[in-house]
């Protein structure tokens, strides 16, 4: 299938039942118990500074790894499988001395998934997507990281926007059907991100589906640079994203009412891909793939979600059960909401006809 014909396959699946995302990646990962030769392979047996713990570098020095995976996820019944690519992000690769890979990481990334879709598609017959993933980085361009000086900065929106563009390039030059910018803790990170994708879009000549998906990162219902999710989705609405939703931080559990105020308000389909319950005290996640599916099942049958996968904690068992409990219920109906003045700060703002 061509990019063209996966598109129009999207939209037609997405039209006719509740879409599959896969699940967590570095949960994954870290199963595979993996030291540091591994992460190194033979390209970088060399290399300066400690690489375990650089995912995203997996890609390079252990493709087969990821592949497999990805695989995992296609068997249990993901529609979408995102790429390993969460901090492949030159800002994030600094940390490891790696920033020069970026845009290679970000292509290969999207090689592998590229390379597992397709061939799962050929023995199945089973159309299925490749998601190409922008994390959040691990700079904040919102908050500073001094408590005696609130003006401080250790990033800027031009450097969020370069590292950003340079990344998209790569995850659509190895071929990614989707753009997903997630796990977005800090809005104005997003609004970065969302800039770079335009341009990488007008560059390369390619125009693919945007993703947008932030995180609600404790009980307060509020993303950590203070939103609300209508304010969120107001600081965000302008980019027509393909969907919007929440990942990460929170369990389905108490992840439900901050989607079911999203697809309230959002006249785009809505994602959901929360963690597997809350971590425990070891940092391990202890909800069933069975919990769940239950969770989210519930979801489905009550409209609220279009796409909707697993984060922190989930595995292809979690994968499979979502999408046995999703398998019956329509997708979310998307919304007509009323043309108006919407703004946003930490609280959203509309202004009504008299």
């Amino acid at each position: 299938m061509t990019r063209v014909d996966r598109l129009e396959a999207l939209n037609t699946l997405a039209a006719q039942r509740v879409v599959v995302l896969d699940g967590a990646m570095g949960t994954m990962i870290q199963n595979l118990k993996l030291q540091e030769a591994d992460f190194r392979g033979e390209r970088f047996k060399d290399h300066d500074r400690e690489l375990q713990g650089d995912n995203d570098i997996l890609n390079l020095s252990k493709p087969e790894a990821i592949v497999g995976i990805h695989d995992a996820y296609l068997e249990a019944g993901a529609d979408i499988i995102q790429t390993n690519t969460f901090n492949a992000t030159s800002i994030s690769q600094l940390d490891y001395g790696l920033q020069a890979l970026a845009r290679e990481i970000n292509r290969v990334g999207a090689e592998l998934a590229r390379r597992s879709a397709d061939a799962h598609t050929e023995a199945t017959g089973r159309p299925v997507f490749v998601g190409g993933g922008l994390g959040p980085t691990s700079r904040t361009a919102s908050i500073s990281p001094d408590v005696n000086n609130p003006g401080a900065r250790n990033v800027t929106f031009d450097a969020l926007r370069e590292a950003y563009l340079e990344a998209t390039l790569g995850l659509i030059e190895g071929g990614s059907d989707i753009i997903m910018v997630e796990t977005i803790f800090d809005t104005l990170n997003a609004k970065a991100a969302l800039v770079a994708v335009r341009e990488a879009f007008d560059e390369s000549g390619v125009e693919l589906p945007i993703v947008i998906s932030g995180t609600i990162t404790d009980r307060s219902g509020r993303t950590l640079s203070g939103q609300t999710p209508e304010a969120f989705w107001n600081s965000v609405r302008h980019a027509r994203p393909f969907a919007v939703g929440f990942n990460c931080a929170l369990g389905a559990k108490e992840l439900r009412a901050h989607v079911a105020e999203l697809a309230r308000v959002a006249d785009v389909r809505v994602s959901a891909y929360p963690n597997a319950g809350l971590p425990n005290e070891f940092g391990g996640y202890d909800e069933t793939p069975d919990q769940t599916a239950g969770h989210l099942g519930r979801w489905a049958s009550d409209g609220l979600i279009n796409l909707v996968g697993g984060c922190c904690g989930t595995t292809p068992d979690h994968i499979r059960a979502i999408a046995e409990a999703v398998k019956s219920a329509a997708p979310r109906t998307v919304p007509v909401v009323p043309r108006r003045l919407r703004l946003s700060g930490l609280e959203p703002f509309e202004i009504q006809a008299a």
